[in-house]
């Protein structure tokens, strides 16, 4: 039986960044549901849609902020697998989803994940590319890694909805860190079986707000802390400070 996949993009004002994120998913060889949850825009946001990807499905209403609006096509989505791509990610190549799928032709996968490379939010004055930035070579999964401040690149993490619907969906309380919360919650808590994808499967553009500031990066530490806390996981003395850490080496990494 064919392995159905619903992809997530949650978007608010997204009409200046959100077109390479819907021509990767309208290029994919295996077909998705692919659910645009807009937080009510007031650019032109579901226009752009509507023309450049009128086989995506739109829903359109205020909401709490990104994590909600994703929860709200968790929800929705119809598909065995979801995956979640930001408004201004994109996918790595047209085959990304076939790769998936073929993973999750193994019944005992719940979830898999890969690469990510990071690049610049605009494309370079010389070329139609961007810029490379980083890469984030995750490596494969094993649960002692998570007390030394690894986790997997969120955009590539796809999951089996029988997972969501029996752990539950993202902590809106958890702020910035609620997809590390998700993951230390399926991965080192509940344990699920997982898989690792070694290419890269997402680019991501640059600019995330944990890190935008120090004390962006503080609160963002406090949040990591208290993703552990909620889940009864108690954290090696450096762990939360490993987690930013990692992050130097990924400036120097080739892809």
């Amino acid at each position: 039986m064919k392995t159905s996949v619903s992809i997530i993009t949650a978007v608010y004002n997204g009409a200046s960044i959100l077109s390479e994120c819907l021509n990767s998913v309208n290029s994919q060889t295996i077909s998705v549901e692919h659910l645009v949850i807009d937080g009510a825009s007031t650019d032109s946001t579901l226009e752009m849609v509507r023309q450049q990807s009128p086989q995506s499905k739109i829903y359109s209403e205020s909401d709490f902020g990104i994590y909600d609006a994703m929860n709200k096509g968790i929800k929705i989505a119809s598909g065995e697998i979801i995956g979640i791509l930001n408004a201004d990610d994109f996918y790595a190549s047209p085959d990304v989803i076939a790769k998936v799928v073929k993973v999750f032709e193994n019944p005992e996968i719940d979830a898999c994940y890969g690469n990510l490379l990071y690049v610049a939010e605009t494309l370079s004055q010389y070329t139609s590319l961007f810029k490379t930035i980083r890469y984030w070579k995750s490596g494969s999964f094993k649960p002692a890694r998570f007390y030394w401040g690894w986790m997997p690149p969120h955009p590539t993490f796809f999951v089996r909805r029988r997972i969501y619907d029996k752990y539950g969906l993202f902590n809106l309380s958890l702020g910035s860190a609620a997809d590390y919360e998700l993951m230390l919650r399926f991965l080192l808590k509940h344990k699920i079986r997982t898989a690792y994808i070694p290419e890269i499967l997402v680019k991501m553009r640059t600019g995330g707000a944990s890190n935008a500031n120090l004390n962006n990066r503080i609160l963002a530490n406090k949040m990591d802390r208290k993703a552990w806390d909620v889940n009864g996981l108690k954290p090696y003395p450096w762990t939360l400070l490993f987690k930013p850490l990692r992050k130097i080496p990924q400036w120097f990494a080739k892809p």
